[in-house]
């Protein structure tokens, strides 16, 4: 299959994508486009105005989670669940994923130090939600990857990040969301799925958006 995938270059939802793309060593492409000027072609491809957007031999897919589906569908080896509850499930926890990166974006690029603590506390409470799942084995382990950590590894990517941009933002994690953390940072496929300065593109994201948390310490 010819394969070219969308990106803005800091999303973490495109960020998925490729870490499946790594992990299962698929040829791709991949094109960054400016999202505030997108080009006309992409206006007329992405019927939602977001990435990412894969093309496949000319057929176009957009939602990062049908991206993750096909992909996986499509080649081997398969990291659902080939059980269909436990598939269900999973695909309910990467959704679920995907509003904690709505959430850890909003606290990122909060505008005064009191709206970004409150959106931290918020998150710290929503992440005690993947306790349960983590100590039941649901997800995968050291040995078993699944579309769990590809959907989820964009997320404590960014918040590791944040912390060592601004300590106030050093989320508390419940011990074995730590280690998950911890565990995806590790891998091969996530390391490689941004770009080489991923850390001061991030920053100067938030510097051109004015979020407090890069702001704070500016005379």
């Amino acid at each position: 299959m010819n394969i070219k995938l969308v990106s803005f270059l800091l999303c973490p939802f495109v960020q998925r994508s490729v870490i499946l793309l790594e992990k299962k060593q698929i040829q791709y492409q991949l094109e960054y486009i400016d999202l505030e000027q997108p080009p006309a072609w992409f206006r007329r491809l992405s019927p939602m105005g977001k990435v990412p957007l894969m093309m496949i031999n000319g057929a176009v897919l957009f939602e990062s989670a049908v991206i993750l589906d096909f992909l996986d569908e499509s080649f081997s080896p398969r990291f659902h669940p080939s059980d269909n509850l436990k598939r269900a499930q999973h695909k309910a926890w990467i959704e679920f994923g995907s509003s904690l990166l709505v959430a850890q974006h909003g606290m990122a690029l909060a505008q005064d130090k009191e709206a970004m603590l409150e959106k931290k506390d918020r998150l710290e409470d929503e992440l005690r939600h993947l306790l349960p799942p983590l100590e039941q084995g649901l997800f995968g382990d050291a040995v078993r990857f699944s579309l769990v950590d590809a959907a989820y590894a964009p997320l404590f990517m960014r918040l590791d990040l944040l912390a060592r941009i601004n300590p106030s933002l050093n989320i508390q994690y419940p011990g074995p969301v730590a280690e998950w953390a911890e565990r995806l940072s590790s891998l091969p496929c996530v390391k490689e799925s941004v770009v080489d300065d991923f850390p001061q593109q991030y920053r100067g994201y938030l510097e051109k958006k004015g979020a407090w948390l890069v702001m704070a310490d500016r005379p």
